[in-house]
């Protein structure tokens, strides 16, 4: 049977053939052992854990004599309120009120530190890698691919920050007054990443905010935890004591009492609007918090009467169904025009059906098990309710669900009684929508309390114009016959409304967790002379003609 004919015809029987036995797993993509960790870093020490610890279990499942079971592959700590704010103690005395080691060295010295773990880091790739595809069930290849890129992501933000160093080391002259102008660190941040892209995007927040002087609070997000347990003897010794801790545990019994303290600094966080109002609201000074946030999306397509729709459907099956759909700059729900419904559906049908589904390690696969548990009941409910309220599921085999799996489902006609109208499925489930005028897309997007991203499919100049202009002030980026997507990552990524607070690319991320200061004197001569001896000593890190190359 071909793949195509395998996908295609999805049957709950066929899709229970991907979860082998375990001797069927292939040796070089198996973990060599199980990874207990009994160690969490924290004041520059990796101390021991002999409490409650956190079983981690695979989404993949393997087919034994007692039936089909997730494959344990390690155990994390779960700490509790006391270590977490031991933790947020080191961190503190490391920043020192902006005193200390990491805030006022220099950003020569802070990049060198940098680019030392990264060194450590690379070391630790085929490791890590693995990780990714036991823990979340990425594919090999693109958790080859999240490892490449974010080593890719901290040299550009290296590059980045020397840039904007240099441009810093001159002094600005303006009405008798001369100046210095840099970037200066924020405190303590508080950094949690998502599942979905465990390394990539926790680093895309961490090592900026790590690089322009600030100190650390790193949770790892609930599943994708073991994966950072390699880096943790790089960040001990590449960081001064303090300056990088991790917490671990429940999020409910540990962030809260951090929050409350009024000791962190900078909330950045990969993950839901809700849970980002809820951390907010405890700070005892909200106007003193700088928040971070990756939010919901609920970005849509557009595909016009005069749309190619042969990439249309090719952009919407990558759109919608990378990582199975677990992105939060996947598309998420598909205005087509009436008069060219038919058509997709029957096109984006045969797609999707020529997708391999299979483990993450086989060669590839396209569609691979959730790591959430609950999801695949979740996913259900939306099509249970979906169906109940007019639509119908177009492709064959869509919805089938056994154990950690489901095969995407296309629906259609979706409506506004419908779950899956508003709320963000984050999994393998693409809702599609007729419609006669651009008008309803259009009112759709400025209802939405999501303002992330939106694709428009149209060869026609004046018909994509009049979407584009409406468009950016409801969402942060419009695509051009393209999916969705963060990248490159010089663009800025951001959201309008519940979709994101602050900007992140390789040059915002950096301002984002930094503040512009300066020093400022009236220019006469014995200022100048105080300034020059100074530079010329080298006396102060900030205030310095040093050219970084």
């Amino acid at each position: 049977m071909s793949v195509t004919e395998f996908a295609a015809n999805a049957t709950e029987e066929q899709v229970k053939a991907i979860f082998v036995e375990e001797d069927q797993i292939p040796e070089e993509f198996k973990l060599k052992q199980e990874i207990h960790q009994r160690e969490y870093l924290s004041n520059g020490e990796m101390k021991q854990w002999e409490g409650d610890m956190h079983t981690v279990y695979s989404p993949v499942a393997v087919k034994t004599a007692e039936g089909y079971k997730r494959k344990v592959i390690g155990t994390y700590p779960v700490c509790t309120e006391i270590e977490a704010m031991e933790s947020l103690a080191a961190a503190v005395a490391a920043y020192d009120n902006g005193r200390g080691q990491w805030p006022t060295m220099s950003v020569q010295d802070r990049i060198r530190c940098v680019e030392q773990f990264t060194h450590k880091m690379i070391e630790q790739k085929d490791l890590v890698v693995k990780l990714i595809m036991w823990e979340i069930g990425k594919s090999v290849a693109d958790s080859v691919k999240e490892f490449d890129r974010t080593v890719e992501y901290i040299y550009a933000t290296i590059d980045a920050l020397k840039d904007i160093d240099r441009d810093s080391s001159r002094f600005v002259i303006e009405q008798g007054i001369v100046a210095q102008i840099r970037r200066s660190p924020l405190g303590v941040v508080l950094c949690m990443g998502p599942f979905n892209y465990p390394l990539n995007e926790t680093f895309t927040t961490l090592i900026p905010a790590l690089i322009m002087g600030n100190t650390l609070l790193f949770k790892p997000p609930k599943h994708g935890t073991l994966l950072h347990y390699p880096l943790l003897e790089a960040f001990k010794e590449c960081f001064p004591k303090g300056v990088v801790n991790t917490i671990y545990g429940r999020g409910h019994a540990i962030v809260p009492a951090l929050m409350q303290s009024g000791k962190i600094n900078v909330l950045t966080l990969i993950g839901s609007s809700k849970v980002a109002d809820e951390l907010k609201k405890l700070h005892p000074k909200v106007n003193r918090l700088r928040a971070i946030l990756g939010l919901d999306a609920k970005n849509a397509a557009i595909v016009t009467e005069n749309a190619d729709i042969d990439l249309a459907v090719s952009e919407t099956v990558l759109g919608a169904l990378s990582f199975n759909g677990q992105r939060c700059t996947a598309l998420k729900i598909i205005f087509v025009h009436r008069s060219k419904v038919d058509q997709f559906l029957q096109q984006l049908s045969e797609a999707v059906g020529k997708l391999k589904i299979g483990m993450p390690w086989e060669k590839g696969v396209a569609l691979t098990p959730l790591p959430e548990p609950q999801k695949p009941a979740y996913l259900k409910d939306l099509i249970d309710d979906a169906v109940a309220n007019g639509a119908r599921v177009v492709n064959e085999g869509g919805g089938t669900a056994f154990e950690s799996f489901v095969y995407p489902a296309v629906l259609y006609p979706v409506n506004k009684d419908m779950k899956v109208y508003r709320e963000e499925q984050f999994g393998p489930i693409i809702p599609v929508i007729a419609f006669d005028d651009l008008e309803e897309p259009i009112e759709y997007l400025i209802e939405s309390t999501h303002g992330q991203q939106v694709s428009i499919f149209s060869s026609d100049p004046t018909e994509t114009a009049s979407l584009i202009d409406p468009l950016v002030n409801q969402v942060s980026r419009v695509n051009i016959n393209c999916q969705c997507q963060r990248g490159p990552d010089v663009f800025p990524f951001t959201g309008r409304k519940d979709s994101a607070e602050g900007t992140l690319s390789v040059v915002d991320a950096l301002r984002s967790f930094s503040i512009r200061s300066l020093v400022a004197t009236k220019l006469n001569e014995n200022n100048k002379h105080l300034i020059n001896e100074i530079v010329k000593e080298e006396n102060s890190n900030f205030l310095s003609t040093k050219y970084i190359f």
